[in-house]
């Protein structure tokens, strides 16, 4: 099957050639150049060649995507710092017996777990003098859902502008490849010429937006999710630091009732 495609390509090409040949059309030489008329179609070529639009269309993605590989090293840094930080801090806090004890074992660390403990320390410290013992475990979780709160804004700090990256990317590198299709078949209604080697540098230059689009926003999309995923793992840990300092607070005061109401001798 194939060797008579051939023999029929080459029948039709002979064919083509002997007519030329008949009304005096010698074929020339074929000339192996660049469709361009000279241009080199390297990316860094086209980039140099394009659109001043264009040209800023890509430059803006390139620091998109340079922007989001700084988020990427910056975060898993700082998510693998603190969560080694709160695996250390939830390791001492399980063999303190008490919130005094566990005040005195993080110290002035910065993690969110010695943050819990000094402002759990905190509000016992202000409730003194107060015989209520359902309203400072209310104020308690209420401090807790504060410290949380900020926390989760702190870890996921980047991660909006990821999604930005990962969601309009694709659009403006589309936009720029419209603007420079749009260019080129003004060269050539310009040109009265239908030839595709004039204008398919242009076209060349105009897909190089949307590839650079691509580029930025498919590991943004991959960096987010893979952080939401890491940043839940966290905020889970986070979770537990909470409820240990909970469980701290919950037996001293249980200890401080049965000191001020002693149990009855039987």
């Amino acid at each position: 099957m194939l060797g008579r495609r051939f023999t029929i390509a080459l029948g039709i090409l002979y064919l083509t050639v002997a007519g030329a040949s008949a009304q005096g059309l010698e074929p020339g030489p074929i000339a192996l150049t660049p469709a361009s008329g000279g241009h080199e179609l390297s990316p860094w070529s086209m980039f140099l060649n394009a659109d001043i639009l264009v040209k800023g269309v890509m430059v803006g993605l390139a620091f998109a995507s340079l922007s989001t590989w700084t988020i990427f090293l910056a975060k898993i840094a700082e998510l693998a710092i603190a969560k080694r930080k709160l695996l250390g801090a939830l390791a001492r806090l399980s063999q303190c017996a008490s919130l005094v004890e566990a005040a005195r074992s993080v110290g002035t660390r910065r993690n969110v777990l010695a943050k819990l403990v000094r402002d759990t320390a905190d509000e016992v410290r202000l409730s003194a003098g107060i015989d209520n013992v359902a309203g400072l475990k209310e104020r308690v979780v209420s401090v807790h859902a504060d410290v949380l709160r900020v926390e989760a804004k702190g870890v996921r700090r980047g991660l909006g502008l990821l999604a930005t990256i990962g969601s309009i990317s694709p659009f403006v590198g589309l936009f720029g490849t419209v603007w420079g299709i749009m260019n080129s078949f003004i060269g050539i209604a310009k040109s009265n010429t239908t030839n595709l080697a004039v204008v398919a540098p242009g076209i060349a230059e105009a897909l190089l937006a949307t590839a650079i689009g691509l580029v930025a926003a498919i590991p943004a999309v991959i960096i987010y999710n893979h952080f939401a995923r890491a940043t839940k793992g966290y905020l889970d840990l986070a979770s537990l630091a909470s409820s240990a300092v909970a469980r701290l607070l919950s037996r001293d005061l249980d200890r401080s009732r049965s000191r001020t109401y002693p149990a009855a001798a039987e």
